[in-house]
């Protein structure tokens, strides 16, 4: 094996894959045991006005992208997946949840139309 470009990201993806499961799964028990919906469905840091309705989906979102990536980890250190469908796998899970955590930032806090915009003083 020579050590290039491609083996670089390889192990950069490989590595970066733990400490995501850790903020995952434990954003997941924090949401889903402990009841703390601080982390649900945030926009510039503030929580949506009913972040109880909300906290479910982030809460198994978190807990199954956290699976999935733990998952994925056992597989590469056991040899059960070749490069090629454990490097999708885990970036199709990364992708997922960003994808996802937007859908449900972008519902928690729905664009509000009806504001009336201060006129501007000349």
């Amino acid at each position: 094996m020579v050590f290039d470009i491609g083996v670089a990201l390889t192990w950069l993806l490989f590595l970066a894959l733990f400490p995501m499961v850790f903020f995952w799964l434990r954003r997941a028990w924090r949401i889903l045991v402990k009841k703390n919906y601080s982390e649900v469905a945030t926009k510039r840091g503030l929580p949506p006005k009913n972040p109880k309705k909300w906290a479910p989906f982030v809460g198994l979102l978190n807990l199954i992208c956290g699976g999935i990536a733990a998952g994925v980890i056992v597989s590469v250190l056991m040899g059960l997946y070749s490069y090629e469908t454990w490097s999708a796998v885990a970036g199709l899970t990364i992708w997922g949840k960003i994808i996802a955590d937007f859908i449900i930032r972008f519902q928690a806090h729905p664009i509000n139309f009806d504001k009336k915009r201060k006129p501007a003083t000349d």
